[in-house]
């Protein structure tokens, strides 16, 4: 088990000072002061690790509730006020941390905006329920229509002709988005709605009537509610059986699960035939909501409530009954890459994790794991991908739960590196070293010295002049590379300069020591412009290069210059053409 400590302190009480978990800044959009806020915004806080849910409050004074009292939105960290704010007003917020652990709620810090002042009537609403246009409507439903970002209140006509109100006058319903006529509506007929918003500044403008047609007469089935688990029930296993009130009227069942009151990510609009289900994999300490809708011929129960229950502990992280953060699975420390010599294989792995249980798999091309060990050891005999998995089994609530916490790791052939190849550059005061190293491993170099130190980098400046010995050292131990550069592998020989005008001195650049090809023949110097355009390669036996470019002379500046030997070293540098 681990145990992490408490993100923040915080003051919270005039009785004293209290261990808190509340952020520092608790709303993150909009921010705590902030001006000229949408009404229609969503707010949303900062998260805290190891709490299963939150509660909001809104109200339009400091720790008011006026708006909204206590809303549990599980595990989200937004909420979307479904009648939006008022308008020129200044909306205080209060998130409360909520557990199921036996600790008590913790109510953070209130925090406020002021939302912007609407200077414009709304829009118009769209029905949401009946939808525009449907048919085979029930004669007892009600009606309902989506949100219209500013309004604070709506009028409702009902006619069975487009502009009459023959079934229910214009009325002021408020600040509402459904209605429920006072008598079921006539069989088999069209009937026409209109909704008109409004608020401080008026009303909407020629709101188009929205039409449904009814169905037969029928009879609607009532509401169900849940018997396993109840609402409002703690310590659900994480894979329940849910029951709920059989309804004799009911020829189906319409059910909605979330993590949130808004959300149907767990089951939306699943159609049950019968009054129970298995749900499988509940996530452990959340809370979850549910929506149960009986239907029949005649159409679907109205007002159905949803209900809530919450799931075990789990594994963590959560907060225990002392205000620890626990964390009940495994603490590991594995490696994420394995590099061996090629003649180590098999390769032997021992894990010194403490933990109950462990798992190791190997992983294919496609992805599909199969186990290989089912013990702290494991004999890996091929490279490639694995996982490594440690667990503890713990008993909550009457069942057993395995934590597991996991480790990816990749194991691959490591080998002594081939020096391909040694580049050297002028430098004012010394040489720059590059070396080139090829091979599978994971490699360091060191120059002079067997025993280093070594680096990183494949890059020296040193300002001596005499035999470099390069030495490339494989991280895994796997052997080291060394080759000495000769001496004559240096820029000495190159001019620095060269004058092409004609006086017969210093008319050609070229390399100036050719006793030095002897041992260490050159195969060819190419040379560039500054901008690394070729110009021109010359033999290096030949007279050189006259500073000339497809017969036309090239102006007085640097140009640089890479000979190449016969062995595939190269060395690099640069000089003046003087005119």
């Amino acid at each position: 088990m681990k145990k992490v400590a408490l993100l923040v302190i915080m003051l919270c009480s005039s009785l004293g000072s209290l261990a808190q978990m509340c952020p520092t800044t608790v709303l993150t959009s909009p921010e705590d002061g902030d001006t000229d806020v949408p009404v229609n915004t969503t707010i949303s806080w900062e998260g805290v690790d190891g709490v299963p849910g939150y509660l909001i409050s809104l109200g339009t004074t400091p720790d008011g509730i006026d708006l909204l009292d206590n809303r549990n939105v599980g595990n989200a960290t937004s909420y979307l006020p479904p009648l939006g704010l008022p308008d020129d007003t200044e909306i205080y917020v209060t998130i409360t941390l909520f557990f199921f652990s036996g600790i008590s709620p913790i109510t953070c810090g209130t925090e406020s905006f002021r939302t912007v002042a609407v200077t414009t009537p709304p829009g118009c609403a769209t029905l949401r329920n009946p939808v525009d246009g449907a048919t085979g409507v029930n004669i007892g439903t009600n009606v309902s229509w989506n949100y219209v970002p500013t309004a604070t209140g709506y009028f409702i006509s009902l006619g069975t002709a487009p502009g009459l109100d023959d079934i229910e006058p214009n009325q002021n319903i408020g600040n509402t988005l459904s209605y429920l006529p006072p008598m079921d509506f006539p069989v088999n007929t069209t009937i026409y709605v209109n909704i008109t918003p409004y608020n401080d500044i008026g009303p909407a403008t020629s709101c188009p009537d929205q039409s449904f047609t009814t169905g037969d007469l029928g009879t609607l089935p009532g509401c169900t509610t849940m018997i396993s688990p109840p609402d409002g029930a703690n310590n659900v296993p994480l894979t329940p059986n849910l029951e709920w009130l059989d309804i004799a009227e009911a020829t189906g069942y319409l059910v909605n699960i979330g993590t949130t009151p808004t959300t149907s990510d767990v089951l939306e609009d699943a159609i049950f035939t019968t009054n129970s289900t298995f749900v499988l994999n509940f996530e452990p300490n959340a809370t979850y909501f549910i929506t149960i809708v009986p239907f029949s011929d005649a159409g679907e129960a109205i007002g159905c409530t949803q209900e809530t229950f919450s799931t075990i502990l789990g594994c963590g992280p959560f907060f225990n009954e002392f205000g620890e953060l626990v964390d009940l699975r495994p603490e590991i420390d594995f490696p994420d890459l394995f590099a061996f010599c090629s003649d180590e294989l098999p390769l032997s792995l021992s894990s010194t994790d403490t933990a109950e249980g462990y798992r190791w798999f190997q992983i294919d091309n496609f992805g599909n794991e199969s186990l290989i060990s089912d013990t702290a050891d494991v004999l890996v005999e091929s490279t490639g991908n694995y996982r490594y998995e440690a667990y503890n089994i713990i008993s909550q609530s009457g069942a057993s739960i395995e934590c597991v916490a996991e480790q990816p790791f990749e194991v691959t052939i490591s080998s002594p590196a081939t020096i391909t190849n040694v580049r050297l550059f002028e430098l004012p005061n010394g040489t720059r070293i590059e070396i080139e190293a090829e091979g599978p491993g994971d490699y360091e170099y060191a120059l002079n010295n067997i025993d280093g130190p070594y680096q990183d980098s494949n890059v020296f400046e040193t300002s001596a002049e005499f035999l470099y010995t390069i030495y490339v050292r494989d991280k895994n131990g796997c052997g080291i590379s060394q080759e000495l550069v000769e001496q004559d592998l240096t820029l000495q020989g190159f001019p620095k300069f060269f004058t092409p005008n004609g006086d017969g001195i210093n008319d050609f650049w070229q390399f100036i020591t050719p006793e030095a090809l002897t041992e260490n023949p050159l195969e060819v110097i190419f040379i560039f412009d500054r901008y690394g355009k070729l110009l021109v390669q010359i033999d290096p036996f030949s007279q050189g290069w006259d500073g000339n470019f497809n017969g036309g002379p090239l102006p007085s500046t640097d140009y640089w210059f890479r000979a190449r030997l016969i062995n595939a070293r190269e060395v690099n540098g640069h000089f003046a053409l003087k005119r």
